[in-house]
């Protein structure tokens, strides 16, 4: 088999030059809040609005997701790797760390995030020792002006402009 011989020590410092924005999922369980830090989450498509997220197989929350079929993406601000940490931690009450506000599901919006997306549970696919979720957008948080947070070859950064005309050669089909 062909994945035996990726060593999976390997795959992951490989991927790690890969930049990622991090987000929090977050849900409502029963009146509770629930959420978990992810870095495996994009945008699908534009008709229909879709986006999707990958859980681990182990992830605590994403059961909490799947239970209320609702889901909100909030996308951390360049300053917020403290509440990416606390959401990437096994722990009691992540959200006594954080302030929030129910979006139109119900679900939280991190207070400070640089936008939010509001989603339904779509679909759901098995992918190796995670899930694939797409998720049907349903409301749309504001835009800030405020920079990502990124995560990086193991470690939280930001993003510096960069002065270039890279959408000069792209065509209406080539970015979402």
């Amino acid at each position: 088999m062909i994945s035996s011989a990726i060593e999976p020590a390997r795959f992951r410092q490989v991927l790690g030059h890969f930049a990622t924005g991090v987000t929090v999922m977050t849900t409502m369980d029963d009146g509770e809040p629930a959420g978990f830090a992810c870095q495996s989450f994009a945008a699908l498509s534009l008709d229909p609005p879709l986006v999707l997220f990958c859980p681990a197989r182990e992830s605590r929350t994403w059961p909490a997701i799947e239970r209320s079929g609702r889901f909100a993406v909030n996308v951390l601000a360049e300053g917020q790797h403290r509440v990416s940490a606390v959401f990437g931690a096994r722990g009691a009450d992540k959200f006594a760390a954080v302030e929030w506000e129910p979006a139109p599901s119900g679900s939280p919006v991190l207070q400070d995030a640089l936008t939010w997306v509001d989603c339904a549970v779509e679909t759901v696919f098995e992918a190796g020792d995670h899930f694939v979720v797409v998720g049907r957008v349903t409301a749309l948080g504001e835009a800030s002006n405020g920079r990502p947070l990124l995560y990086y070859r193991g470690q939280y950064t930001g993003a510096a402009p960069v002065k270039a005309d890279v959408l000069s050669w792209a065509g209406p089909d080539d970015w979402l």
